[in-house]
């Protein structure tokens, strides 16, 4: 097929890069000329294992190109995914500004019959509203569906090749013949195709991004109990997800998600029951947890040390999980804002977010290139990213180049046992005090 994806940030990149590899002829879309020439160059904007080099392959062998006209890249189009940004508005709700204003273009550009992708994470209802606005400028038949994205950040490829199931909502069976023919080579493992109306498609994403982010904050609390009453959450955690109906993903204690996903996702869903005059307290709480938990290392520190003005403060890990370099409200922004506010030095350390994260921690905290530089003088280290690098420290160096000997282990990666044999005061999430 031939294929247009409007828009190259995170979706969109890998959507079009993952069909050029199954051998679709895939034209990806971008205002920003400067994303485009660095694409086009065989470079991307962002972080993401594997992709880089699938984008030069297809690139080199034509199968995949770069342009900021989208007249230009509908030519002969079969399929075109919107796969712009939806920032949360001021209410919470995702903003459809963006998507609106591709539909409109690609109204404008449609030659033939086209299936219209909505790959954005859009409120329910946005497949009617872009089928309006394509509607006013379209000169042939086109069919809008929902296919939400269930990428993960650090993992997207093969999530995109080899995915759990395709959710499409489709509203006419042209299009689910054309959904089906195009998702055909990743679905050759039995994982399905779940076709569905397209409301439904699009309230599934919302979904099961607000139930992933509501099993964190469980644990979360499960942890802050486990502190007081001297319980190991690690143990409650494998005696949980022993049981089929449970299941171990997404039961690990920490600071707090953060990234492009889950908090808007909460908050949009919050804000979509609101204007139905339902009240969603079971979100309203999982986000106050999950703030509540990006400031405990903090809380943990002031509660060691007390006055914490004068303390050199390391941080390993600063992209809100590992293998991205995506910031978006991670919680090292919070703890690294909370530390420099009180007083303490604040060295960091991020072995891919560093540039990201720099113009977002202010002047207050400095950037070490590697970790056993950020930890050297400090009196304590806080591990809040658990990139494999930091998950088997040297112990015996860090007491070595460490003014003082203690650690703060915010994912619960670290070996207790061991940290404090080296003569660490060690504290972790949801575990017990020594």
């Amino acid at each position: 097929m031939k294929i247009a994806v409007v828009g190259t940030g995170y979706v969109g990149l890998v959507t079009g890069t993952c069909l050029s590899e199954s051998g679709h002829h895939v034209t990806c879309v971008d205002v920003d000329e400067k994303k485009i020439a660095t694409l086009r160059e065989g470079g991307i904007p962002i972080y993401e294992p594997g992709l880089e080099e699938l984008v030069r392959r297809n690139a080199r062998e034509r199968r995949l190109a770069f342009t900021t006209s989208l007249a230009a890249a509908m030519r002969d189009t079969e399929v075109v995914f919107i796969a712009v940004g939806t920032p949360p508005g001021e209410t919470g709700e995702a903003d459809l500004t963006h998507v609106l204003t591709a539909a409109e273009q690609v109204g404008r550009a449609i030659e033939r019959y086209t299936v219209v992708v909505n790959k954005s994470t859009v409120p329910v209802g946005s497949c009617e509203r872009v089928r309006e606005v394509v509607a006013r400028s379209a000169r042939a038949e086109f069919d809008v569906v929902s296919n939400p994205e269930f990428l993960k950040e650090g993992s997207a490829v093969d999530d995109f090749m080899r995915p759990d199931r395709v959710v499409v909502g489709v509203a006419s069976e042209r299009a689910r013949q054309v959904m089906a023919d195009l998702y055909q080579p990743f679905v050759r493992t039995e994982q399905p195709i779940l076709f569905m109306d397209p409301r439904s498609a699009e309230l599934t994403k919302y979904a099961a991004n607000a139930m992933l982010a509501t099993r964190i904050s469980f644990m979360n609390d499960v942890a802050a109990l486990c502190e007081r009453l001297g319980c190991d959450v690690d143990q409650v955690r494998r005696g949980m997800g022993s049981d089929r109906r449970i299941g171990y993903p997404f039961l690990f204690p920490g600071v707090g998600f953060g990234g492009s996903c889950f908090p808007k996702d909460v908050r949009a869903v919050m804000t979509m029951a609101r204007q139905l005059g339902l009240d969603f307290d079971l979100l309203r709480a999982v986000e106050r947890v999950n703030e509540r938990q990006k400031r405990l290392l903090f809380d943990k520190a002031v509660k060691h040390f007390g006055a914490l003005a004068g303390k050199r403060c390391a941080l390993w890990g600063l992209a809100f999980k590992p293998k991205t370099d995506d910031m978006r409200e991670a919680p090292a922004l919070t703890l690294a804002q909370l530390l420099a506010g009180a007083g303490a030095e604040v060295v960091a350390h991020d072995p891919v977010a560093a540039e990201v994260a720099r113009p977002l921690l202010g002047p207050h905290v400095r950037l070490a290139g590697e970790p056993y530089a950020a930890a050297e003088g400090a009196d304590a280290l806080f591990l809040v990213t658990e990139w494999n690098e930091f998950r088997a420290p040297d112990y015996e160096r860090l007491g070595q180049i460490m003014r003082g000997k203690v650690l703060f282990d915010g994912r619960n990666v670290w070996d207790a046992a061991r940290a404090r044999a080296a003569g660490f005061t060690y504290f972790g999430v949801g575990r017990p005090a020594a």
